[in-house]
């Protein structure tokens, strides 16, 4: 039972570790950082495993342990009270992901990813998880608890921060 519990966290970790990395980082914007909560993830990954039912799939299941993860940090007294040394730069995913192509190739443009840093959060979030994860807005309202409408919402309202921060050339057409 627990070789197959190692076996199965290995495989987790093998998959996702990469995407989970990056999804920290959006939040926390700091490398290191991200480094460490990636690994506090999969360690309450391993111990909460038996908790994992099928009821959603195990992505969603994981994003919403590492959003969890993440907003936790950022409401801690170390996060507000500590000053991060030597910001680093988001690692790039080696393969664009197909979903609207110029946005997908931005997230490769500095400008751009500057851009999406500087959002919000709650607006960052989603334009991580829509257009970098490829998941739907049902999806992401499965992961953040938050209605589909919101998250609509919000990704609107995250695009037009964006063109605005970008001068209105986000989009070709």
């Amino acid at each position: 039972m627990l070789e197959d519990k190692e076996r199965a966290i290995a495989e987790i970790m093998h998959t996702y570790g990469d995407d989970v990395l990056r999804l920290v980082y959006t939040y926390v914007r700091n490398q290191a950082i991200a480094e460490d909560l990636t690994q506090e993830i999969f360690i309450k990954c391993y111990t909460n495993l038996h908790k994992y039912n099928g009821t959603s799939k195990l992505k969603t299941w994981l994003w919403r342990i590492a959003i969890n993860q993440c907003k936790d940090y950022l409401k801690s007294w170390y996060n507000r009270k500590v000053i991060a040394v030597g910001e680093e730069t988001l690692r790039q995913k080696e393969e664009p992901l197909g979903t609207e192509e110029k946005v997908v190739r931005g997230f490769m443009d500095v400008e751009l990813i500057t851009a999406v840093m500087q959002l919000p959060p709650k607006y960052r979030e989603v334009i991580y998880l829509y257009y970098y994860e490829e998941m739907t807005a049902k999806e992401i309202g499965n992961v953040t608890k938050k209605s589909e409408n919101t998250i609509k919402t919000r990704l609107k309202r995250a695009k037009e921060l964006l063109e605005n921060q970008l001068g209105g050339d986000l989009y070709d057409g």
